[in-house]
């Protein structure tokens, strides 16, 4: 069984965790720095050509946005920073957000990490990866635009980061994705509805 992607649609956005939608049913949470692909990502998963985009309009890149895939299941855009040099300020604010939501967040089934396969494992993705650890949340990291790379360059890159990550006390799983070549979206779709449906199987067996 899987889950259909394509009738996401936006439905709010929150600044704060008390915006955020009634804690129920079940949600995946979809970071990544400003650049690594996350808005094509969502789009290419979701089978739509600008779903994203309303998390780059003014007021909402800060944001967390949600997409309600129907009545039980949700894809959600957390708010990521650019390459720029952040403000303190600003750091310290989105890292109480994505602690509070991470941290309390009950139906939260998994975060989904794109990085840039030619520039992987910034400040930003270990923070990422340290909040899911700290957290006890399954992570899925997709390495984006791997178009861009010859396929053993590739191959190179993700046992390398997979090693890195060897050491790291938490349910972290990696692939090659690449948006513009539609290269591992069936596999990131297939375990973003593993995620989704878990609750389901469960009740099933019971």
């Amino acid at each position: 069984m899987a889950i259909n992607f394509q009738p996401a649609h936006y439905t709010i956005s929150a600044v704060e965790l008390s915006g955020c939608p009634e804690d129920s049913g079940a949600e995946i949470a979809f970071a990544g720095r400003s650049n690594a692909g996350k808005s094509s990502a969502l789009n290419a998963i979701t089978n739509q050509k600008s779903l994203a985009r309303v998390s780059k309009t003014p007021g909402r890149t800060q944001a967390i946005n949600y997409f309600d895939i129907d009545s039980e299941h949700r894809l959600v855009d957390l708010p990521g920073y650019g390459y720029a040099k952040v403000p303190e300020k600003m750091k310290k604010k989105w890292q109480k957000l994505m602690g509070d939501y991470l941290g309390q967040r009950k139906c939260l089934r998994g975060v989904v990490l794109m990085m840039d396969i030619r520039h992987p494992l910034t400040d930003f993705d270990q923070q990422m990866i340290d909040f899911c650890a700290e957290t006890n949340l399954p992570l899925h990291i997709l390495l984006t635009k791997t178009d861009k790379l010859k396929r053993g360059a590739a191959q190179n890159t993700l046992l390398k980061v997979t090693r890195d990550l060897e050491t790291v006390d938490a349910d972290i799983s990696i692939q090659l994705f690449s948006a513009t070549k539609k290269t591992g979206v069936d596999q990131a779709r297939a375990h973003l509805s593993e995620w989704l449906l878990s609750d389901s199987l469960i009740e099933e067996d019971e």
